[in-house]
């Protein structure tokens, strides 16, 4: 039994922690699971594990959705055997791309910008991310870019898609007793955690 504010606050924390690290893990196992699946394009995976950063963001901000991409690329990578390779190089490059481009939208456009604009956000940083690194990388020519049309048209379907399961994600998390305290917003609270 909670008998205290204190108390409250040190439960809801380590209920955040727990889910927070279940995100982690649900994220590693979706990125490893489509890195294993055929790809419609090179380079190109729908990306589903972002459902679950954004989620992150959704709850617990910006520092969350940092941390989640960042652990899911690395643990990840290390699991499929390719950490440090030129499939990490790519994934790492479009992870902190999209990261940025999410973080923009949330910083600029505050609460003028919901679950599927900011995945569309990322799904285009993601991309360009990816070229960018292809380019210096593993093609090293700059006719990588002409598939960026395409990519980015990709992106936006993936984007609305994950964006839409995102949300509904949040949505039914919202029921559970660990949520109660948790607002879908992207404005002043979530900025600094």
């Amino acid at each position: 039994m909670i008998s205290s504010a204190v108390e409250r606050q040190d439960l809801e924390q380590a209920r955040q922690q727990v889910f927070m690290a279940l995100f982690i893990a649900l994220a590693v196992g979706l990125h490893t699971f489509e890195a294993l699946l055929p790809n419609p394009l090179p380079w190109f995976r729908i990306g589903v594990a972002n459902i679950l950063a954004l989620v992150a963001l959704n709850f617990y901000g910006l520092r969350a959705m940092w941390t989640l991409t960042l652990s899911r690329i690395f643990v990840g990578s290390l699991l499929l055997g390719n950490l440090f390779g030129p499939g990490f190089l790519l994934s790492l490059a479009g992870g902190i791309a999209a990261c940025l481009f999410m973080t923009a939208g949330v910083l600029i456009l505050r609460r003028g910008i919901g679950l599927v604009g900011l995945s569309v956000l990322g799904a285009c940083g993601h991309v360009c991310g990816q070229l960018l690194v292809a380019e210096q990388v593993v093609v090293q020519h700059a006719s990588v870019w002409l598939l960026l049309p395409a990519f980015l048209f990709f992106a936006l379907i993936s984007g609305i898609l994950n964006g839409l399961a995102a949300d509904y994600l949040a949505d039914y998390l919202l029921r559970h007793p660990a949520f109660s305290s948790c607002r879908k917003n992207f404005g002043a609270n979530h900025q600094g955690r």
